[in-house]
């Protein structure tokens, strides 16, 4: 089966409730489950909390303040960093801050460890901040624990579609490609490789499916840890560094912009001489997981969402905004984030 009708046949078995092993053979499975267990003795498992990101950014800069919920598992958390300025949520929050120069306030869910099932508490905690945008980055436990992906895939599906149903627009960064993972050896690094780009590519689908859009992460951090794995792995040779978490950020501020339409008008279009136009939902998700920072988000083609070969989406490669020194929260401020004016227009 191609690329294209495995990420389509799996975000259709998570809808229906299937248990998508045929998608990836039970041979595939299989080696993943017995490989898994020794690379989770070599990776070790993370303990402790990282610093919390919660609170204030853009000092000086006007309201009302844009409300961010940062939601999934230890690369949102920020694991393994000991200063809360190298945290995502940080580096998220601040660039946010700068470009729209606005105030953001940022509440972090992140757990340490969480699969894509603990999506679940984490919305319920999140929506009860009424928050304009959550970010969601979720996957990687999932394929490293040996869930099903089609079981992985219908917890982020009922996530996006709560916070979509209460007006939230959401961002989601889909599982990293894991082979880039220097401690997990072959064959599972192969495994892993397929695994986490097929679970990508069905993420994708499923959360463009149900109005959010995606961000590929894909192994965008894979050259980097390559030629200077002590500069951009963590101790523990899997999660980020301070620099990896920077990189990770600043993929996602730009889409984060888009989301909240705050991004300049000669940015609304797709640009082809950037890679990016309009394509079927299965088609730019396999591509997008290939191709890190690419951004997948549904529109229409003469009126319609759908064509024959499902549901229409933009592909984008959003450019990078300049890097901007991470801030250190501030826990008060004059106004309670849930007392503020929605600054933000409704979301589609």
């Amino acid at each position: 089966m191609g690329a294209t009708g495995a990420a389509r046949k799996l975000a259709s078995a998570a809808a229906l409730g299937g248990g998508g092993l045929s998608v990836l053979g039970a041979g595939l499975y299989g080696v993943l489950v017995a490989e898994a267990k020794l690379a989770r003795r070599i990776i070790g498992n993370a303990t402790g909390a990282p610093p919390d990101a919660t609170g204030w950014y853009g000092r000086g800069r006007p309201g009302p303040a844009i409300r961010i919920a940062l939601l999934g598992d230890s690369s949102a958390a920020g694991y393994g960093v000991h200063r809360v300025e190298d945290t995502t949520g940080a580096h998220l929050a601040t660039g946010v801050a700068a470009q729209a120069d606005r105030r953001v306030h940022l509440r972090s869910f992140a757990v340490v460890g969480a699969q894509s099932s603990a999506l679940a508490d984490q919305v319920d905690a999140a929506l009860g901040t009424h928050p304009d945008l959550a970010v969601v980055l979720v996957g990687a436990n999932d394929v490293t624990h040996s869930v099903l992906p089609s079981a992985s895939v219908r917890h982020l599906a009922e996530g996006v579609r709560r916070l979509r149903e209460e007006g939230v627009a959401v961002v989601v960064g889909t599982c990293p490609d894991l082979g880039t993972i220097r401690p997990i050896p072959p064959p599972l690094k192969q495994v892993a490789r397929e695994w986490s780009r097929r679970l990508a590519a069905a993420q994708t689908i499923t959360v463009v499916e149900n109005g959010g859009r995606s961000v590929s992460l894909g192994d965008i951090l894979g050259p980097e840890f390559d030629a200077a794995p002590a500069v951009l792995f963590g101790p523990d040779r899997f999660h980020p560094s301070a620099d990896g978490y920077k990189q990770l950020a600043s993929v996602l501020i730009p889409s984060c912009l888009a989301a909240l339409d705050l991004l300049p008008e000669d940015e609304a279009l797709p640009e082809p001489r950037r890679r990016e136009g309009i394509l079927p939902v299965a088609a730019a998700a396999v591509r997008a997981a290939r191709t890190p920072g690419t951004e997948v988000d549904g529109t229409e083609v003469g009126g319609n969402q759908r064509g024959l070969r499902g549901r229409w989406v933009e592909l984008r490669h959003r450019r990078r905004r300049p890097a901007t020194e991470a801030e250190s929260p501030d826990q008060d401020e004059e106004q309670d984030p849930d007392d503020v004016v929605d600054p933000v227009p409704s979301q589609r």
